[in-house]
């Protein structure tokens, strides 16, 4: 590994502690970021010369904090820089250091920074933003790309969620039990939007967002590894394993959208699987189920199925009738209602969506799944309609193409029909 590559990975494992105890000590998060900007680039001049430090966490902190000691005494002051052999004597201090940050240090630091920048006054978009440019320390050029908005846009976006976290006087001190089960919970809600925002993505923007689950991942398991027995985060790390394992096979060469029952699963990422599977069977040992869970749970069983005929339909009935008491839910009974049409038929799982359709009136997946189920009963004109809906409510270009090829198929069967009577 060259000498710039273990630099980088030495730097971003580093970055959630050194930012999280730097905002601990400054208490600003521009000041913050602007110190550990500084000290990664004395990093760059002094690692490659003098050998990695034992702990580059503590190192970066320790420089970081004495840079920018040195800027606000001489913005405020006026008074002189301080030798420059002294700040780089980090000998004694940086055993010192590195001895207080043990592990609970580094985790109220990076639990403290993830809570700021979900803090409740933000929009899910700007958390999202937020963490991604604090904690993952990706650019505003590669966040804008993801979000498929201007740079200057996003740059906004970002100050703005810096001036109401600074606004709102966010409390710095070390949560207690209960504020830490909160900010837990807010947090593990945060990283799974982050993941929705790249799992979501379809055709030419699936590519670009795919890094944001794979940051996702990499912040869950962050987190597990600082609440090693939380089964909720299991649960989050599992869930979001078992669905990013799909992700080869979830649209085909020209970027449409291919079915569950029509993957081809010798695609699907077979290391995450195993690691999804080993943390959910985990969690489920503690017996203290939430909402995570569950859904990992369900991913657990198609993943285990090895063909789609195969898929445990009555057990994830069950699990989505544990989730539907759990987490209310339209979407949630929407998403049951593809086993219950499995298990009892299309009719029985219409019945069960028709109640919905008021308050799902807008949502592109309710009529794709309605219209899936109506063609099942061979009620073609009220499948086209509902088709025809749902392509008004598409999104993105791979929803409109796989509703037409619903509605594609329709018209074949019209025209075969209207053959044999001929």
């Amino acid at each position: 590994m060259t000498d710039l590559a273990w630099i980088e990975t030495a730097i971003t494992a580093a970055r959630p502690q050194a930012i999280g105890a730097l905002l601990r000590y400054f208490r600003d998060l521009d000041t913050a970021e602007e110190a550990f900007q500084n000290a990664c680039l004395r990093a760059l001049n002094a690692w490659p010369q003098n050998g990695p430090p034992r702990d580059p966490t503590a190192w970066l902190i320790m420089v970081g904090r004495n840079v920018a000691i040195d800027d606000l005494r001489r913005g405020t002051k006026q008074q002189p820089l301080p030798d420059d052999a002294v700040i780089s004597d980090l000998d004694d201090a940086e055993d010192a250091l590195a001895e207080r940050l043990d592990g609970s240090h580094y985790r109220d630091d990076i639990l403290r920074l993830l809570f700021i920048c979900c803090h409740p006054e933000l929009p899910p978009t700007q958390q999202i933003a937020l963490a991604l440019r604090i904690v993952s320390g990706l650019t505003v050029p590669q966040i804008a790309r993801a979000f498929l908005v201007t740079d200057a846009a996003m740059e906004q976006r970002i100050t703005r969620a810096k001036a109401k976290v600074a606004r709102a006087g966010v409390p710095f001190e070390t949560p207690g039990a209960v504020e830490r089960a909160e900010r837990l919970g807010a947090v593990a809600a945060m990283i799974y939007l982050l993941f929705n925002e790249g799992y979501s993505a379809a055709g030419e923007t699936a590519g670009v967002r795919a890094p944001l689950c794979e940051e996702a991942i990499r912040l869950a398991r962050l987190l597990l590894r600082l609440f090693p027995s939380e089964p909720e985060i299991m649960g989050l790390t599992a869930l979001m394993l078992l669905q990013h394992a799909r992700a080869p096979a979830r649209f085909d060469s020209g970027g449409t959208i291919v079915l569950l029952e029509d993957q081809d699963r010798s695609l699907w990422n077979g290391t995450m699987i195993a690691e999804g599977l080993a943390l959910i069977d985990k969690a489920m040992r503690h017996r203290c189920t939430g909402a995570y869970q569950i859904q990992a749970a369900i991913g657990a069983l198609h993943a285990r199925a090895p063909r789609y005929e195969d898929t445990d339909w009555a057990q994830i009935d069950l699990l989505y009738g544990s989730l539907e008491i759990l987490q209310p839910s339209p979407v949630i009974t929407l998403n049951r209602a593809v086993a219950v049409a499995k298990l009892r038929g299309p009719e029985a799982a219409l019945a069960m969506i028709a109640p919905f359709e008021a308050r799902l009136g807008s949502y592109f997946h309710y009529f794709g799944a309605k219209g899936a189920l109506l063609l099942q009963q061979g009620r073609c004109d009220e499948a086209r309609t509902a088709f025809d809906r749902a392509i008004a409510l598409a999104r993105t270009p791979a929803e409109v193409s796989h509703i037409r090829m619903h509605l594609d198929r329709l018209m074949r069967e019209a025209d075969a029909a209207g053959r044999a009577s001929a």
